[in-house]
């Protein structure tokens, strides 16, 4: 609190800037915070769009030392897009630190809004899906800026940061615009601490070995992140190795007149056996993957006002072999996205006025058109162009916020005009009541068109999905207890998925679908303490459910979460240790075929998914810098899958050092 900006007056001070920085809990807020009173009872609250003034009294004049058990600062972080409806908290990193958590997936898959579909082990591949929807009608942001992959969802999830690096994760609804049919998951980093040097080392069985060193520095305006790490596995079964390597690096500085800029750059390249991935009777399949991106971005208040604009890039090669050793597939996606918007705020509310343009182009050995000469290795070639255009505006007024926006999304397919609305409302002290209904779309990936194989036929005539979603919810805080309600309502139109059609010799088809609606409910509570035995238990429930065609055997948009139950206790005990459990039941909604012999597609069944329970649990001791831990993972050693008959590992342990060096 020794940077801050402070003007005196004879009755009271006015903090305009808690910190410089822009990840200090005040200056993410977008706010200017009064505090008018330092009082025995002292209480702050900061409603999500409003100063809030506390009671002036003779109170400001005492000066003394006291100790205060906690204050509770209560906000909504600035949406990362300004034209977004709402957003919901799924990962904090403060709550949820002693969690078993070693991957982002670990982090999603504890929340009731995200279904986690793993291939692999560890992250290495998996598919990210929001309220029902698959992972190609998800938007995956990093830090506010759309990175989704135009090839396909199976890679939108590719980004260069560790679970160390992340500081929260948001469900982002109401997007306008093209890519957040379901949702967006927004992924946030931030640095532990202004000044720090950390160094993460783990291992265990299947070969695994993990590392990882990060840092920051800050110097007056100017905070510069960064991280790298490398985590490899023999696999726990045939074929299921993995390597992956990230780094990743974020920059943020605020200049008096100049405004405020942040800068992110990371790079990824993993490598892991497939066995059974994308064919359940191959065990002999392999990936490689490369990701690069940046993107900058800058902000300025003029009076009233307030500019700002930025620019992205990711580039993605993917390789991939039917027989190991042996490649079939490469791609090379290109995804460059621009952004301009401008906020301003009178009398009757915020007002603001954007646009953003992504261009998504593909070198392929297969997707796209054929190229009249070959790019080098590749024989194929597609490019489009996407534009959105949209005017919101919000306003608040004691306990009420109400926001409209709509829009125009230009792309290859014509022009579709996009809205939603939404209203808050705060009856008492921490209650809060929402609700709101968006438009929304998502156009079909280059794999959706063009993707052929032996088992697999390609539609060109592919449209974009639409979809309308109603929801409503409430949540209510008090010391420390918390607990929220949610419910949904999604009416889809145009779902695009793959359809095995016996008429077609057994193939899979993509096609549309015409209607598909989705209704949800998830319920979440738990209880939080900075001190005792027990220091943290939640429980969450979520339930989806769909006006489905059971006549149809699809991929995708059938094989829902139906039902997903969680319990997480944490307890300190011996001063210094800490243990985390989690318990969770899936119930999952479709079939799948299995391939009883290796290699041989002839002989299948078709079976539903069985639910199934997994607990996991997280045992450490710290002390100053260190912190030691040991991790299990699926503890009951349950034999499960999560897709395609897919199996997943079994009992796995690992335990690691962890060394934090900072102020």
């Amino acid at each position: 609190m020794n940077d801050f900006q402070m003007n005196k007056t004879p009755r009271s001070c006015r903090w305009s800037r808690w910190s410089r920085n822009s990840w200090a809990a005040f200056a993410s807020l977008h706010r200017c915070v009064t505090i008018g009173v330092l009082a025995v009872g002292m209480s702050i609250l900061l409603l999500a769009t409003q100063t809030v003034h506390a009671q002036q009294s003779d109170s400001v004049a005492i000066y003394r030392e006291m100790a205060i058990d906690e204050v509770g600062i209560s906000g909504r972080i600035a949406a990362p897009t300004p034209n977004a409806v709402s957003q919901v908290t799924l990962f904090d990193r403060k709550e949820q630190g002693p969690a078993p958590l070693q991957t982002l997936e670990d982090a999603l898959r504890l929340t009731p809004s995200v279904d986690i579909r793993e291939r692999g082990s560890k992250g290495i591949q998996a598919d990210i899906s929001v309220r029902g929807g698959s992972f190609d009608q998800t938007m995956v942001m990093l830090n506010g800026i759309d990175f989704t992959d135009a090839r396909t969802g199976h890679q939108s999830h590719s980004l260069p940061v560790d679970i160390d690096c992340v500081s929260g994760i948001d469900l982002v609804e109401g997007v306008p615009g093209v890519g957040a049919y379901a949702g967006a998951v927004n992924i946030r980093t931030a640095p532990l601490m202004p000044d720090y040097l950390r160094f993460e080392g783990a291992g265990g069985q299947y070969g695994y070995a993990y590392g990882n060193i990060s840092g920051a520095a800050t110097r007056e305006r100017l905070t510069l992140f960064t991280a790298a790490s490398y985590r490899r596995s023999d696999g726990y079964m045939h074929n299921t190795d993995f390597a992956n390597y990230n780094a990743f690096l974020r920059a943020t500085y605020e200049a008096s007149r100049a405004g405020s800029f942040e800068f992110q750059a990371g790079y990824q390249e993993r490598s892991f056996g497939s066995n059974g991935f994308y064919a359940a009777y191959n065990p002999d399949q392999w990936e490689q993957t490369s990701t690069a991106l940046a993107s900058l971005r800058w902000s300025v208040p003029l009076g009233r006002f307030k500019l700002g604009s930025s620019v992205s890039y990711r580039k993605n090669f993917d390789r991939y072999d039917w027989t190991r050793g042996t490649p079939l597939n490469r791609h090379n996606t290109d995804n460059v996205g621009a952004r301009l918007w401008s906020d301003l705020r009178w009398a009757a509310g915020t007002t603001s006025l954007g646009g953003d343009y992504t261009y998504n182009h593909i070198y392929s050995t297969n997707l796209g058109e054929p190229l009249d000469r070959p790019h080098g290795l590749y024989t194929h070639a597609k490019a489009r162009h996407v534009g959105n255009i949209w005017l919101r505006h919000v306003k608040q007024w004691r306990r009420w916020e109400a926001a409209a926006s709509g829009g125009v999304s230009l792309t290859p397919y014509g022009t579709s005009a996009l809205w939603n609305v939404s209203a808050d409302y705060r009856p008492a002290e921490g209650l809060h009541v929402g609700a709101g209904i968006a438009q929304s779309m998502r156009l079909p990936t280059f794999t959706d068109l063009y993707y052929s194989s032996p088992a697999q036929i390609n539609n060109l005539d592919l449209t974009p999905e639409h979809a309308i979603t109603y929801r409503l919810g409430a949540d209510y805080t008090r010391a420390r207890w918390h607990v929220a309600l949610q419910s949904y309502y999604r009416a889809g139109r145009d779902i695009i998925d793959w359809v095995l059609r016996e008429d077609m010799g057994g193939k899979w088809h993509s096609e549309q679908s015409s209607r598909l609606a989705t209704f949800g409910v998830e319920l979440s509570g738990g209880y939080r303490s900075e001190e005792g035995f027990l220091r943290r238990a939640t429980l969450l429930y979520a339930y989806v459910t769909t006006s489905q065609d059971n006549r149809l055997v699809t991929k995708n948009a059938m094989d829902y979460m139906r039902h997903k139950a969680a319990l997480n206790v944490e307890v300190r005990f011996l001063r210094r240790l800490t243990l985390s459990l989690t318990g969770a039941l899936y119930d999952r909604a479709g079939s799948y075929l299995f391939y009883p012999v290796a290699g041989d597609s002839s002989l299948s069944e078709r079976r539903s998914y069985d639910p199934y329970f997994l607990l996991d649990g997280r045992l450490s001791w710290e002390k100053g810098i260190c912190r030691l831990y040991v991790d299990a993972t699926n503890i009951t050693d349950t034999d499960y899958c999560e897709m395609g008959g897919i199996r997943r590992p079994g009992a796995w342990v690992t335990g690691g050092i962890v060394l934090t060096i900072g102020r």
